[in-house]
């Protein structure tokens, strides 16, 4: 069966803009996401954009805040510390990735971990590791909150991710395996070192792909009734297409749909609800006291 992201988050969207409405009202003002861009990647300017209309939809004030590829490290760290300070400012987000001159991690670690709606200061991944997230990174979030739509139990459930990075796979490594009311699975967190994928995979009853790297998993590697949530998204040149490409994700999608119980396509599936959870961690972090 077909998972319909764009469907789900629709949903959750309207959720949200009502909770939104009471924290207006006890605001006094919209709660407020700034958006920190630099350079002009072209994946990056189609997320931004699609963030900043999402904020439109729901209620949010979504301000985009662009530096030319060779700003430097001061001049960006000046710039959160006094989005840090503003009081009319809930979440603070640096679209990722940033160019390879500067140092991500360095940039992060100065956003004020209240503000931190993408989840990924360290003190927000240690309270999440530790089980009691505050913000949870967007994707993760999304993907938790699917299992919680369609009815699927994690207890107990044998999972393999693919791909270790701490926007996506180590956060729902943590996510699965917790205590949590739709957790306890039992998870395996694969990556590029690890060898015969299939022999962990045909095992799995969840598998999660998230690696960018097209086709990395096939309905050979699959066992029959598995979920397959596919994260990735990779262009394809594509010359019969307007856009001159297409998109396609980690799994390949027709041959793992024959044994699959669930899939979420690509595009459709994960994309919609990671940006339908940050609004949620945004409303969130409107609540807070910074």
């Amino acid at each position: 069966m077909l998972i319909d992201g764009k469907e789900i988050s629709k949903k959750i969207l309207k959720e949200i803009s009502s909770d939104l409405h009471q924290i207006s009202k006890n605001l006094g003002r919209k709660p407020a996401l700034s958006i920190i861009l630099i350079g002009n990647n072209p994946a990056s300017e189609t997320y931004v954009k699609a963030k900043i209309k999402a904020c439109s939809e729901v209620g949010i004030e979504g301000n985009l805040i662009r530096f030319d590829i060779n700003v430097d490290s001061k001049t960006l760290i000046d710039q959160i510390e006094k989005l840090n300070k503003k009081i009319d400012i809930d979440g603070i987000l640096l679209q990722l990735p940033v160019p390879k001159n500067l140092n991500e991690r360095e940039l992060i670690e100065h956003i004020n971990p209240l503000k931190d709606v993408d989840g990924l200061t360290a003190e927000n991944i240690g309270l999440l590791n530790s089980g009691t997230p505050r913000f949870i990174p967007a994707t993760p979030y999304g993907i938790m909150e699917i299992f919680n739509r369609i009815g699927v139990s994690l207890s107990g459930k044998k999972v393999v991710i693919i791909g270790r990075s701490n926007i996506v796979g180590r956060p729902l490594f943590s996510l699965m395996s917790g205590r949590g009311e739709n957790s306890n699975s039992t998870v395996t967190l694969c990556h590029s070192y690890t060898k015969n994928l299939s022999e962990f995979t045909l095992n799995a009853d969840i598998i999660i792909a998230a690696t960018g790297s097209a086709n990395i998993l096939d309905g050979s590697m699959i066992k029959e009734g598995a979920i397959i949530i596919d994260v990735g998204i990779n262009r394809l040149d594509d010359k019969s297409r307007k856009s001159g490409y297409r998109l396609i994700g980690d799994v390949d999608f027709e041959t793992a749909n024959k044994k699959a119980s669930y899939i979420t396509p690509v595009p459709g599936g994960v994309g919609p609800m990671t940006i339908t959870m940050l609004m949620k961690n945004v409303c969130n972090a409107a609540k807070r006291d910074k």
